[in-house]
């Protein structure tokens, strides 16, 4: 059986009957976890090793694990900093700030694989312009050159420890102010602003052969009256066609406020996919899900089936060892360094986790 094209949510911290029955649909190819889902180490590695007991090739398992205020499981794991500490250090020693990147990105993803995380959606690629506080100090700071330099560290990272990275939010979130989890927001540049500003990082990022993107519930209508997620503009002519980019593309959720622009969870799922979408997030609602997964049970995309597998995590890192290792040391050196930056409190709970922000 090949990986499905849907990717979802289970309620618990174990697996019940039913989500072991919806696991085995034809449809799904993935599982992505939340806080609910975390109760320590010991626990998340049980309830990965059963999800990826259920098929074989397993079902990708990702998570939100950027650092700062959008950590899903902490407990027992490093608290990361944000991507802005990075940027406040880069302008005072950008070759400091680069390697406590790579640093700190390859302790966040030795500590996933070490409990069968495949992958964390990161990095964040957006400009931080002070518009969007969803975005603010989860980016890289507000200047291209630099997010791109911080993003190829992260990226570096990640990958020295087996997993694989994704950009978000393509091509750019740091322009409107409006919040995407509520209502579509609309950024009114013209392609060429964007192409000389904010598509930069992402396309230094698919240079070294980035593995991953996932593109943002916003519109911009002088490129495409589509947003960017449902716009075979932005997706197959743009990112694919323009940009040369070939990794797997992961719709945002379908369940945010901004995709009700594309009608019922079927109808969200046919644009994202026609679009050129891999993989279709659908969180936090059961039956949506369960409406997708049957009217994809026969959608397969060889090609997208092959970029999907590219996604597995690699290697083994056996979690009771990890202290030992010389680059788990230096990744909490490099958190500990960090912490004593100053860098801009938004006072925010998690704006990615709807039920942190209900």
């Amino acid at each position: 059986m090949s990986l499905g094209s849907v990717m979802l949510d289970v309620a618990g911290t174990v697996l019940d009957a039913e989500d072991r029955e919806v696991l085995r649909h034809p449809a799904v190819g993935g599982v992505i976890l939340f806080a609910r889902n975390f109760v320590s180490p010991e626990q998340l590695a049980e309830l990965t090793a059963e999800i990826h007991a259920l098929r074989e090739p397993h079902l990708l398992i990702g998570v939100d694990q950027e650092g700062g205020r959008v950590q899903r499981f902490r407990e027992g794991f490093t608290r990361l900093p944000p991507a802005g500490r990075f940027a406040d250090l880069y302008g005072r020693h950008p070759r400091d700030a680069r390697a406590s990147c790579g640093s700190v990105a390859w302790l966040m993803a030795a500590e996933l694989r070490s409990v069968g995380v495949d992958f964390s959606f990161a990095p964040v690629l957006d400009l931080n312009r002070g518009l969007n506080p969803v975005v603010g100090d989860r980016a890289f700071g507000n200047r291209a050159r630099v997010v791109g330099d911080l993003a190829l560290a992260w990226l570096d990272g990640v990958r020295r420890a087996g997993m694989a990275g994704v950009g978000k939010h393509f091509p750019g979130h740091g322009g409107v102010s409006v919040d995407s989890h509520l209502e579509l927001p609309i950024d009114p540049r013209p392609y060429t602003d964007l192409l000389m500003e904010d598509l930069i990082p992402f396309e230094r990022l698919i240079a070294h052969a980035l593995e991953g993107i996932m593109p943002a519930h916003v519109r911009y209508p002088l490129v495409d009256d589509r947003p960017a997620g449902f716009s075979p503009v932005w997706l197959r002519d743009i990112l694919r066609g323009r940009l040369g980019f070939q990794g797997v593309i992961f719709s945002d959720d379908l369940s945010m406020g901004a995709a009700a622009s594309e009608g019922g969870p079927v109808a969200r799922a046919r644009a994202a996919s026609d679009a050129g979408c891999d993989m279709l997030l659908v969180c936090n609602n059961r039956p949506a899900a369960l409406a997708v997964l049957d009217a994809f049970v026969d959608h397969h995309d060889p090609a997208a089936e092959l970029r999907l597998l590219r996604m597995h995590g690699r290697g083994q890192h056996e979690r009771a060892r990890l202290h030992e290792q010389p680059e788990w040391q230096r990744g909490v050196q490099c958190v500990a360094l960090l912490e004593g930056l100053e860098t801009l409190d938004l006072g925010l709970l998690d704006p990615t986790d709807p039920e942190a922000t209900r």
